[in-house]
């Protein structure tokens, strides 16, 4: 990508989208094109092709989609499944009408099988049933990665699928009800702390084994992905018997008893961890197998204990910015 390039970025409000955003601002882009979930829905299709008419854009970031942790994909399965189908049908479909030179789908390690063999590689899609707590979810971020295919396959489109792991970072969502593990387990930990409660209540048995990035990295992995030079890029969404997916994670992964005695020391929390084995767990292990993409030559850069550090920071600013919000509404009032 040239630095003049215009280059769209879907979603650039949440996690993963914000992430890029930053990266390719400190790369020094210049052309970024961004819209608020209110000036474009992407689930409106006639929206979606009037802008990609009028914008043009020459590369996509698609990290636009409803996400949420267990209880939120327990809860709203419909939700999920039929938002995410179409954004993905929505921006897929109208960047290769418009010509779109490189697009990157974003999705998530849930579309490998509950019980595929460990590390994930890219070719257990499809080789077994899917962890049902967020199989709605699964299925419509799967169905992305056949339409970036077929779009390859029949059109000549370059569109490649990122599956990152499990991410955490700057500005993550720390609703308890419907947030992922590391932002739940931040929150649940400094409200003990702060609170002088002596025991924090976690779901599952803390067996599961997870691995985390932090979501600067990710960004980094998909600007390195987006820059390289066709020779590398072109196989990747070329093959007609792989399809166009490529893993990023760290390769390491801890249990959640060690996740969250982690974020106790670092939010310095001193109880008791205490774990409700009625429930769910989860999938027992996700694990990536990064070798497709650290064979192109690149290789996170955070450790888990960095980043936890800087997003326990990040949520003590954002409480603090909500704390001052409320006092001067009040003032106001």
């Amino acid at each position: 990508m040239k630095l003049d390039a215009k280059i769209y970025v879907a979603g650039h409000q949440g996690l993963v989208g914000s992430a890029i955003v930053r990266g390719l601002q400190r790369a020094g882009y210049r052309q970024l094109v961004l819209r608020t979930r209110q000036e474009l829905d992407l689930t409106d299709q006639s929206a979606v092709r009037n802008f990609f008419h009028r914008e043009q854009p020459q590369f996509v970031f698609l990290a636009a989609a409803k996400v949420g942790g267990i209880l939120a994909n327990s809860t709203y399965p419909a939700e999920f499944v039929f938002q995410n189908l179409q954004i993905a049908t929505n921006v897929l479909e109208s960047a290769q009408e418009n010509g779109t030179e490189r697009l990157l789908f974003l999705g998530s390690s849930c579309i490998y099988p509950k019980l595929a063999p460990q590390p994930l590689r890219e070719e257990y899609l499809l080789s077994g049933p899917l962890e049902s707590t967020n199989r709605a979810y699964a299925v419509a971020k799967i169905a992305g990665i056949e339409m970036c295919w077929a779009l390859n396959r029949q059109y000549g489109a370059r569109f490649l699928s990122v599956m990152p792991t499990n991410l955490y970072g700057p500005g993550d969502n720390y609703d308890l009800q419907n947030s992922h593990v590391i932002p739940a387990l931040i929150r649940k930990m400094h409200e003990a702390k702060i609170n002088h409660r002596s025991e924090v209540l976690l779901w599952g048995t803390g067996t599961p084994r997870r691995e985390f990035l932090y979501s600067d990295d990710l960004a980094d992995a998909c600007l390195f992905l987006m820059n390289l030079h066709p020779e590398a890029f072109d196989p990747l969404v070329r093959s007609e018997v792989d399809a166009p997916l490529i893993n990023v994670g760290t390769g390491e992964d801890q249990t959640i008893r060690e996740l969250a005695q982690e974020i106790a020391s670092v939010v310095e929390f001193d109880g008791e961890l205490r774990f409700d084995t009625a429930k769910p767990d989860g999938t027992p292990q996700k694990l990536m197998d990064i070798s497709r993409i650290t064979t192109l030559g690149w290789r996170p850069s955070v450790s888990l204990r960095s980043g936890l550090n800087r997003v326990y920071k990040n949520f003590l600013d954002l409480s603090d910015t909500s704390v001052r919000a409320r006092d001067a509404k009040s003032l106001v009032g």
